[in-house]
């Protein structure tokens, strides 16, 4: 068949295309035109591969790779070596991710990649750009827990690049914060890894759903446990979360919307592989339910008590998290497809807004709501672009939002039970939350007169030259170009709220796509013999 030969050769090229491009756009670090095209055709280029990856895996089943050809590990067993799974979920991440990747990339170029100080070393963006790609491919196909930690890996290697570029004080403070946490969730992790090869002395993850099931159930509760924190951390699920808010509004917009939309949801892939593949059973569903819970209230709530736009968006992406958190925690098909469905909606959705963020700073010099306002009659399109993703975050009908929420809440009826409920009513509650502080932004930023602001007039006076940043303000830096939006910036921002309402449009065959990717994900015998073969 044409999965046989076509899609293993496919399946490495992700990363691979991602650490070419990277050593490639480095050497021409000095010919800066040479280098955004290099860029550019490189994250095209695994688009497209990704879209077949997409297209093969829903025809033709999961496609594994063993990456070595060294033999199998033991007699009966799996190869040993690399392994790479590309199944419906991890194909759907794959390509929602490169688009996202994509169309950041464009949207940095457009923005001109610094945001403020003439000295940034724009020259590594772009690389360390393609180096956290490679990371994110490389997580959602690796087929063996070191590996995944590999992808983590790279991947936050280089967002400490990307979070501290330029060197300012707010953001090297940001940059200690996250290299501190992330360094505890690797290390939790790498417990993990030698607590789980202790007990069966295999990492493969199929290898490990085998395995697995002659371990103590409190030894596999156990070792769940320690997988959950540290993908926790890294999902930034409650109370693990407390890191982010002050990690991501300092870094420029494009760096902040990648974070936001991709970051976060690896350790969400990394939950639903641990819960469904390694861990089936649902012994520590009752603790995610609640997790989950704490994750949409505590984080709704603080997004009511921000008054920077970064920072609010960043307690709402927390909170959002949690609707994911509880899809996978109720271990039902329903439930699986509607938190991958909400998983691909949250990343566009969350993505846009950051973006959206962007372009205020350009328009207005600032993002805290104490200085900005009129931004409605000061540019329309820059509303527009601001209301639909904001509406598609507060799950407003017909929207991706509203679609999402109410295959959650439909599959927590289903169950039934009391944590169930409380689930359900703890998500509409995050919900009517959302649009309240979405509905509160577009009041202040765009229909409240500037001067009406509590500094609006000092920032109308002098629109590029901002107040300094005090502990609980975040704006952007002075430039010469504060109220002009370029096109470069516009046009993916525009892309993005077209794909968005995409999910809507085609609600239905993605729905249909998420059902199929469920019932994959929960039936671990695909899994196993694509990657080991069937069992004797």
């Amino acid at each position: 068949m044409i999965s046989e030969h076509l899609g293993p050769g496919l399946v490495p090229l992700p990363v691979l295309i991602s650490l070419l491009g990277a050593a490639v756009s480095l050497i021409a670090g000095r010919r800066p035109r040479l280098q955004r095209f290099l860029t550019l055709f490189s994250l095209s280029a695994i688009v497209a591969v990704c879209a077949v990856l997409l297209y093969l895996s829903d025809r033709y089943g999961t496609i594994a790779v063993h990456v070595g050809g060294w033999g199998e590990s033991e007699p009966g067993m799996g190869p040993l070596g690399i392994t790479l799974v590309v199944d419906r979920l991890s194909a759907l991440m794959l390509i929602v991710s490169t688009v996202v990747l994509l169309t950041v990339v464009y949207y940095a170029i457009g923005q001109g990649i610094r945001d403020g100080d003439e000295q940034q070393p724009v020259s590594i963006f772009l690389p360390t750009y393609l180096v956290l790609s490679a990371g994110v491919c490389y997580a959602f196909l690796a087929g063996d827990l070191f590996n995944l930690f590999v992808g983590f890996e790279v991947l936050l290697t280089a967002s400490f690049v990307l979070l501290t570029i330029g060197a300012s004080k707010d953001r090297v403070r940001a940059g200690i914060t996250y290299v501190m946490v992330s360094m505890v969730s690797s290390m939790v992790f790498l417990f993990g890894l030698a607590l789980v090869y202790a007990a069966t002395g295999t990492l493969n993850m199929a290898e490990l759903a085998l395995r697995l099931d002659d371990v103590s159930s409190g030894t596999r509760s156990a070792l769940f446990a320690v997988l959950l924190v540290a993908f926790g951390i890294k999902a930034a699920v409650f109370p693990l979360s407390a890191w982010l808010p002050d990690s991501y509004p300092t870094a420029p917009a494009p760096v902040t919307a990648v974070f936001a939309g991709l970051l976060t949801k690896v350790g969400v892939y990394a939950i639903i592989r641990a819960h469904s593949l390694l861990f089936p059973g649902g012994e520590l569903d009752g603790i995610l339910l609640v997790a989950a819970l704490l994750t949409m209230l505590v984080g709704i709530l603080g997004a009511i008590a921000q008054n920077d736009i970064k920072r609010l968006l960043s307690f709402t992406l927390v909170s959002h998290i949690g609707y994911m958190v509880f899809g996978v925690a109720l271990s039902t098909q329903l439930g699986m497809s509607g938190a991958i469905y909400y998983v691909a909606h949250h990343i566009i959705v969350q993505t846009t807004l950051f973006l959206v963020v962007g372009l205020i700073e350009r328009q207005a010099g600032a993002s805290t709501l104490r200085r900005i306002g009129g931004l409605a009659a000061a540019s329309p399109v820059l509303a527009f672009v601001f209301v639909v993703p904001a509406l598609n975050l507060g799950g407003i009908p017909p929207f991706s939002g509203f679609i999402g929420k109410v295959a959650l809440l439909e599959a927590g009826a289903e169950v039934g039970s009391v944590l169930a409920w409380v689930l359900v009513g703890g998500s509409v509650v995050t919900s009517l939350l959302t649009l309240y502080v979405v509905a509160r932004v577009w009041t202040k930023a765009f229909w409240r007169e500037r001067v009406d602001a509590p500094e609006g007039e000092l920032s109308a006076a002098s629109p590029s030259a901002l107040l300094e940043d005090s502990d609980d303000d975040v704006v952007f830096a002075d430039r010469d170009d504060v109220g002009r939006m370029p096109l470069g910036m516009l046009l993916p921002t525009g892309a993005l709220i077209a794909v968005g309402v995409c999910l809507t449009v085609f609600a239905g065959p993605i729905i249909g796509y998420s059902d199929r990717a469920a019932d994959q994900v929960l039936d671990r015998n695909q899994y196993i013999s694509s990657v080991v073969g069937d069992r004797p």
